[in-house]
């Protein structure tokens, strides 16, 4: 092992002889990049002329694995056997200055960079394994690509660098990432978060990944709150942390994806802003360790996120070789007693001075996770196949040139590097975990996922644990599963974190788009009348089916009451008691005037028409039943047409009876020539022929539009009225209209006529009788209009009743109160008194 004289310096800072010898360039540590806010985030090293630095403790495990993998295969006898493999070890920082020097010194062998020579005796460098990012890999691949040297990058896949145009020695090991946006979206969408922030890296890796997971984004329905690209440029770093951190804090979004590499989002996990802890969600991609940190800072930061990692199997005998390695074990390493120093904090224990070891029997588990995992990381995993894929291409090779020299009898000679590309290509293998592994990107599956929950534990501690997986290639159904109940989200709260642009819109409700906003943020509006919606978030509220109407929440469908002016309900049952009262009492006016049809008073007043309308009035009363009860084809049919047609009948025989009156005393006159006009027949004529042109009206409208029963779902809400439809709004406005006419015509003759000269003051009756009839039905039609439902049908009741009760009460009951109270004035002599005295008056008047 080589001596560890400062980190910062280009020269390999660790290596191992061997027959043949890797190039490996890990990123273990990082000169100080930030210093303005005040806080010494870095070490100082042992030697003052070396530049600040600090160890990146957690990465340390890809050296460790490294050397785990060469010692594996050195002891392996039937992988190149008698062929020893050594290594010399980089560190790689974020630069593309000492990126490319660091590459140039490894190809001269020399500690100053000599391009196009090399100082070793034999050249045994075979490939170089590195880029832990993209941008490194590119960087180194500009050199090695010139001497044809084979690069394993071990960072994540990048389709770019998969192009063999560009980057003819570049082979990538790790698998594809192509499947990572679909599980953050799976992840986004079983929380029902829907206002995430996104976090990637300045590159082209990063805006391909900010491309790929906006489109599934928008394919269910998330929306980006906010979109942050980290510069990879050291020096921009200090001066993004001063304008994006504050952005990302004051975000409303809750979610955070994180997409990025170690280098371009170390500004996150060394920030030192004290508002850092307010709660956020992150969500890491596997190429981020989110449990990376400097040891003085805590990781409350990041206690609750989730983080994307590779799911892989555990390779035999790794932890076990982890638990063993100390710095008496491996005494030459210089490398190992920087770590040990620094991630045991030796310069803080007073009884141990600086350069010695501390703890010298302790083990790496006892570490926190902040500092060292036990468990193979991703970038660790790769590290461990490139290595081995290498050493399957050299054994091939081997194998091939052994064959050829003992055929000739020839010296075996090392392979030059070039001839490694044939057969790397080509090389597959089955490591010690059971995994096929390929060096051919185009053969390489589908990374899966371990869905892992970061938590900081009260006492300081840290872990991380898993809780679901995502599986790209598995059955829907089975391709991504989670155990809710497993994740610590908060410590003061174990509830799921809800990121929305806008709280979501509760049942009865639908969402309204906001102008200008994506379509997460919204308006939460009430259904429209007659709607509902059952569900959280619908962009539309559905009608209720005719025969249910909406709740008071408008959330759910109730069936609507069926309603009908029923006889056995209180109000139908006192109509029809009321109509079946005044019929009974219209027959007994009826019985009356027969049994005294031989009385003066009752044969003055024709009695032809008094019993025409007596029996009409009988109907008209009776009539209003049919408009009680469930409405049926004929009892639609009978109801308009028969209180049409008896109404008619009764107003005609009042107008008949008027008239009768007009032309009786019109004829007293000496030489009228209306004497001719004083018949019974007249009478009889004018009720036929009035009521014959009424049944005509109602024939016409059976006809052509007849009244039918129907269902009416909108006039009430939450109700079914059952009720009859007129059929022709025309024809029903006619037969009132014409009946109307019949009343008014009635009402004005006897208005004219009522100071006429009579017996029993047979006009003024008539004249407040019919007063009393159009009264009752001019407020009858606005009434009507203005109702729904049965209180429609009430009030026709009520009408037809009333109208037809002032019809018997002012012409009728007044001579039944004469002639059975009163049978003294039922006489002859009296009425020709009155007839003298009315004669006198009228004479000298």
């Amino acid at each position: 092992m080589g001596n560890l004289s400062c980190f910062h310096q280009i020269n390999p800072i660790v290596f191992q002889d061997g027959n043949l010898v890797f190039g490996i360039f890990l990123s273990l540590f990082s000169v100080e990049v930030n210093s303005a806010t005040g806080a010494k985030l870095f070490e100082s090293p042992p030697n003052k002329a070396c530049k600040p630095y600090q160890w990146l403790h957690k990465n340390y495990q890809q050296a460790l694995t490294l050397l785990f993998a060469i010692e594996e295969i050195n002891r392996d006898p039937n992988l190149l056997p008698n062929i020893s493999l050594g290594f010399h070890l980089y560190n790689t920082y974020h630069s593309d200055e000492r990126t490319l020097e660091s590459s140039l010194k490894w190809l001269s062998g020399q500690s100053q960079s000599i391009p196009n020579y090399s100082c070793r005796k034999q050249d045994k460098s075979v490939a170089a394994i590195g880029g832990v990012t993209s941008a490194l890999s590119v960087q180194m691949g500009t050199i090695l690509d010139l001497y044809k040297f084979p690069q394993i990058s071990y960072g994540p896949f990048d389709s770019i660098l998969s192009d063999k145009v560009q980057f003819p020695s570049l082979y990538q090991m790790a698998p594809k990432d192509t499947s990572l946006p679909q599980g953050a979206v799976h992840l986004m969408v079983h929380f029902k978060w829907n206002w995430i922030g996104l976090i990637v890296s300045d590159d082209m890796r990063g805006e391909k990944f900010l491309w790929e997971i906006r489109g599934e984004m928008v394919k269910r329905g998330v929306c980006v709150s906010f979109t942050e690209k980290i510069p990879v440029s050291e020096r921009t770093h200090m001066e993004s942390h001063e304008t994006f951190i504050p952005r990302i804090l004051s975000s409303s979004a809750i979610v955070i994806v994180v997409h990025g590499d170690t280098d371009s989002l170390m500004i996150l996990r060394y920030s030192q802003l004290p508002v850092f802890g307010i709660e956020k969600v992150w969500i890491a991609t596997s190429q981020w360790d989110i449990t990376m940190r400097p040891l003085h800072t805590q990781g409350h930061s990041f206690h609750g996120s989730l983080t994307f990692s590779y799911l892989t199997r555990e390779i035999p005998g790794f932890k076990t070789f982890l638990k063993t390695v100390t710095p008496l074990k491996y005494p030459a390493d210089a490398l190992l007693r920087g770590f040990w120093l620094s991630a045991f904090r030796c310069s803080a224990q007073p009884e141990y001075p600086q350069q010695e070891i501390c703890f010298p029997n302790a083990s790496l588990e006892t570490l926190p996770l902040c500092s060292f995992d036990m468990t193979m990381s991703g970038f660790s995993y790769t590290i461990y196949n490139a290595v081995y894929a290498v050493a399957w291409a050299l054994h091939e090779i081997s194998i091939r040139k052994s064959e050829k020299s003992s055929m000739l009898n020839e010296k075996y000679l090392e392979p030059y590097s070039w001839q490694l590309h044939s057969f790397l290509k080509k090389t597959q293998f089955t490591n010690s975990a059971g995994d096929q592994i390929f060096v051919d990107e185009k053969r390489r599956s589908e990374a899966q996922y371990a869905i892992m929950n970061y938590v900081f534990f009260p006492n300081e501690t840290d872990g991380l644990v898993k809780v679901g997986q995502f599986v790209p290639k598995a059955q829907v159904g089975q391709d991504f599963t989670i155990c809710e109940d497993a994740i610590v989200w908060d410590w003061r709260d174990s509830k799921v974190p809800c990121s929305v642009c806008s709280e979501s819109c509760r049942p009865g409700f639908r969402k309204m788009p906001l102008e200008g906003q994506p379509i997460c943020c919204f308006d939460c509006s009430p259904c429209p009348e007659g709607e509902i919606s059952s569900q959280k978030d619908v962009e539309h509220c559905t009608k209720c089916p005719e025969n249910e109407y909406p709740n008071k929440q408008r959330d759910r469908c109730l069936p609507k009451v069926v309603t009908f002016l029923n006889v056995k309900e209180p109000l139908g049952m006192t109509l029809a008691f009321m109509a079946v009262s005044f019929s009974l009492l219209t027959a007994l006016v009826l019985g009356v005037f027969v049994k005294f049809q031989n009385t003066p008073i009752v044969k003055a007043n024709n009695r032809t028409l008094s019993y025409t309308l007596l029996i009409s009035l009988i109907f008209c009363f009776l009539c209003s039943l049919l408009f009680i009860g469930h409405p049926t084809p004929a009892t639609c049919l009978l109801q308009q047409t028969v209180f049409g047609i008896v109404f008619t009948v009764a107003v005609s025989s009042i107008f008949a009876k008027t008239i009768i009156v007009v032309l009786a005393f019109k004829g007293i006159k000496p030489g009228s020539r209306i004497r001719m006009f004083i018949h019974p027949r007249v009478s009889v004529y004018v009720v036929l022929i009035c009521s014959g042109l009424q049944v005509i009206f109602c024939s016409i409208w059976l006809g052509t539009s007849p009244p039918f029963p129907e269902a009416d779902t909108h006039s009430q809400y939450g109700h079914i009225i059952l009720k009859c439809n007129e059929g022709s709004t025309f024809a029903f406005h006619s037969v009132l209209g014409y009946m109307a006419l019949l009343a008014l015509g009635s009402f004005a003759v006897a208005f004219l006529a009522r100071n006429l000269p009579d017996t029993f003051n047979e006009a003024k009756f008539i004249t407040f009788s019919m007063l009393v009839f159009c009264s009752v039905w001019a407020s009858f039609l606005p009434t009507y209009q203005s109702t729904k439902g049965k209180a429609m049908v009430v009030v026709e009741i009520f009408s037809i009743l009333t109208s037809s009760a002032g019809l018997l009460g002012c012409i009728f009951i007044p001579k039944c109160y004469v002639i059975l109270l009163k049978p003294d004035r039922n006489t002859q002599g009296k009425i020709k008194n009155k007839r003298d005295s009315r004669g006198k008056i009228f004479s000298g008047a």
